[in-house]
């Protein structure tokens, strides 16, 4: 199954869905992609109360929704797959690690604290992009991509949960584009805190999930997602690896993230970017210099995942934001 929102931009014809229209004529779907059209959710149910009811519910739907006429797909634009309730993106692959870290200091390496456990970090779920849209990046002079597949959460969530009930936990699964400005983040990391700036202005998910049903056969018997993923820039290709590079299955990074905390339907979790070429940072890293170039307003990044789809996104304008002062120097004076 996959699950998708979209535009429909239609006027009457949005209404006649019994969808709520907006004054511009355009309306927003939320239910199945079946083959070459979409198919709205029955009762009006968004995605997010879809997957707070979990997989073997939307099954259910699934089989009513499948009988029905729906809507051109060519007819609609896909919006972000689902409204996250939370986005936390992983390090998984140490191939991205250790090319990534000779682009910041010029000395490869992975550390021996990223074997112990499945680091990861928040990033901002109000800036989140759909397939298509243009991402619009702070003023920068190195703008990258990052390639990961995201694991989405169904269901009841919970604390504390076992690797095998984490993986009953993953509703689905989308491609997730971790838009980065590299010398921003390079700064924010010298502070040992972050990222931050360098990566909370854009997040690309799309096209639609895919229910983990449907990948089920991809996955070894440590529970690993043997799909290709590959990124391609104006059409060139520039990099691809096999998501079961992972140091983690997925079911092990939804555990570690619910470890004295909680995952609940409609997290996200990103695997983080892909090894050999999944960024451009990598690459930069190994070859001791901006080859390929950083991104730039016009520049298309196309990214598949077999099994999954294809996400694209554009590179928009740069926005320059209000200038930031610098820390004013305080005596430390302890009393007034």
């Amino acid at each position: 199954m996959k699950i998708a929102r979209w535009v429909v931009v239609v006027g009457e014809g949005a209404a006649s869905t019994g969808l709520s229209v907006e004054p511009d004529g355009s309306a927003v779907g939320e239910g199945f992609v079946i083959g070459d059209r979409v198919v709205d959710f029955a009762a009006g149910l968004t995605v997010a109360e879809v997957l707070a009811r979990g997989l073997d519910a939307a099954s259910g739907l699934y089989e009513t929704a499948r009988h029905e006429t729906g809507r051109a797909l060519a007819e609609v634009q896909l919006l972000a797959p689902l409204v996250p309730a939370s986005i936390r993106d992983f390090v998984a692959f140490e191939e991205h690690v250790e090319g990534v870290s000779a682009s910041v200091d010029g000395r490869s390496e992975v550390v021996p604290e990223w074997y112990q456990a499945p680091t990861f970090y928040f990033t901002n779920p109000h800036t989140v992009l759909g397939p298509g849209d243009a991402v619009s990046p702070p003023e920068t002079e190195r703008l990258d991509f990052e390639l990961e597949v995201a694991a989405v959460i169904g269901g009841p969530g919970g604390a504390n949960l076992t690797a095998d009930e984490s993986q009953a936990a993953i509703f689905g699964y989308t491609i997730m584009n971790d838009w980065s400005a590299r010398d921003l983040q390079s700064r924010e990391m010298k502070v040992r805190l972050g990222p931050a700036k360098g990566k909370d202005f854009g997040t690309s998910l799309g096209p639609w999930i895919v229910t983990a049903d449907e990948l089920q056969h991809f996955a070894d018997d440590e529970g690993f997602l043997a799909v290709r993923a590959e990124v391609r820039v104006n059409g060139r290709l520039i990099g691809e690896d096999l998501v079961s590079n992972m140091g983690w299955p997925f079911g092990e990074l939804v555990a570690y993230a619910s470890r004295n905390s909680r995952v609940v339907a409609g997290d996200v979790l990103g695997s983080g970017t892909v090894g050999n070429g999944g960024c451009l940072a990598e690459l930069w890293g190994r070859r001791g210099g901006l080859d390929p170039a950083p991104l730039r307003e016009g520049d298309e990044v196309r990214m598949i995942v077999e099994g999954i789809g294809e996400l694209v996104g554009l590179v928009g304008a740069a926005v320059a934001a209000p200038p930031v002062p610098v820390a004013r120097s305080r005596s430390h004076a302890r009393v007034r």
